[in-house]
């Protein structure tokens, strides 16, 4: 289907990099939901929405999900005339905004796009790209540095956001606050005192200082350490089972919702 109406959004900056996005790919080929969602459908399709100037990190997403699903349809979106490329490597390209280019999507990855709006608009964006999505259908809503080496981003389904996964390179990331600078938009502006993202990251700190004397492991040994102290205080984290690339810290909503959201 094309659309016959306007792309709804603004241009970006387009930035972009090679494998800049690997760490939200990484989990989304292992959440258990997105595995879940494109495994049960007839034709699933996911669109990779605002992908810049450069199609690179798309035509990753697209090699990746084909490990849960060889027959994934992908199709990069941008609002910008000039940055739409041909179609190549199995992957559609086409004009389009948050209406989605008139698709119905069962999985958006929207990466470093809502960051260059004001953060009352990211409610109405999120309502608007959820409408157009298939039934049961998820966005991914996340912001990274310009290597991705700090990635963070909202899952969000029709009823609005799930959860808030913060991923960041073991080696070149010191401290897990370090990655309060690239939180969604969402919550960027809520990392102060009397929020409940704000809590998280020093609790966060904490648990990383208590975890210090297993520092030689590596820093890998010493978050998965940490993370477990952090679920036996009571904070609903997820403890990996396997072991991952990445430092990880996935919440639910609830747990760093801002203040007035859950009043």
């Amino acid at each position: 289907m094309i659309s016959r109406t306007a792309p709804e959004g603004v241009v970006t900056r387009g930035t972009t990099n090679i494998n800049r996005l690997r760490r939200s790919d990484r989990r989304l080929v292992h959440d258990p939901d997105v595995r879940a969602l494109l495994r049960g459908a007839t034709r699933p399709l996911v669109v990779d929405l605002g992908y810049g100037a450069s199609p690179v990190t798309t035509l990753e997403l697209a090699a990746r999900l084909r490990t849960v699903r060889a027959d994934v349809a992908v199709v990069g979106l941008e609002i910008e005339p000039s940055r739409v490329v041909p179609d190549q490597d199995g992957v559609s390209f086409r004009r389009g905004g948050f209406e989605l280019a008139g698709l119905r999507p069962h999985l958006v990855r929207a990466f470093n796009v809502l960051r260059q709006y004001p953060e009352d608009a990211v409610p109405g964006a999120w309502a608007r790209i959820t409408s157009a999505l298939a039934e049961g259908g998820l966005l991914v809503d996340g912001t990274c540095d310009e290597l991705g080496r700090r990635a963070t981003w909202v899952t969000v389904d029709a009823s609005g956001p799930r959860s808030l996964t913060i991923a960041w390179d073991p080696f070149t990331v010191e401290r897990p606050s370090d990655v309060a600078e690239r939180l969604p938009k969402v919550l960027i502006h809520r990392n102060v005192a009397g929020e409940r993202v704000h809590e998280v990251l020093r609790a966060a700190d904490r648990a990383w200082d208590v975890a210090a004397p297993l520092a030689p492991f590596g820093p890998r040994v010493r978050w998965r350490a940490a993370v477990t102290a952090l679920a036996a205080q009571g904070l609903p984290v997820t403890v990996p089972r396997r072991r991952l690339r990445d430092n990880v810290l996935a919440l639910p909503w609830s747990a760093v919702a801002p203040a007035e959201d859950t009043q």
